[in-house]
């Protein structure tokens, strides 16, 4: 956990869909006049079944903004049969959900908002492909 006086950004282990829903509605009742901003990274066998991914449904409903990373190649790693974003942003049902495949695309996003009375929260098992959370969290900082 990284923070300033009216922004923090947490980093969670929270992968499957009912740890992510406690955790993201955690957060949101803890600071409950900030806008939260939840990202998960999909990247376990589970997760990255099609036949899983409904079970995700309105586990980050209690987000401002919400985003789902999942990289194509870690799935063609693992041997699963390919999922899309629509199949991805269907599943989860919250309005507004937005999903990248690309760490970059998705790093480009975050690093555009505005965090001030805000909060950002960062779930996953993985890395979200390499990304240097703390190094992040330290440029959003400033």
């Amino acid at each position: 956990m990284n923070k300033t006086e009216d922004f923090t950004i947490f980093q969670d282990f929270a992968h499957s869909p009912s740890k992510l829903k406690a955790t993201v509605s955690a957060v949101k009742e803890q600071y409950p006049t900030r806008k939260l901003t939840a990202c998960i990274e999909l990247h376990t066998f589970s997760s990255l079944r099609a036949d899983f991914l409904p079970q995700y449904k309105d586990s980050m409903k209690d987000a401002d903004e919400a985003y789902v990373y999942f990289n194509p190649k870690t799935i063609e790693h693992k041997n699963l049969s390919p999922i899309t974003s629509e199949q991805v942003s269907e599943a989860f049902g919250a309005k507004g959900i937005e999903v990248f495949t690309d760490s970059n695309l998705l790093l480009q996003k975050l690093r555009s908002l505005n965090y001030k009375n805000g909060n950002l929260l960062m779930m996953s098992s993985g890395t979200f492909d390499g990304i240097d959370l703390k190094a992040f969290a330290l440029e959003i900082l400033g």
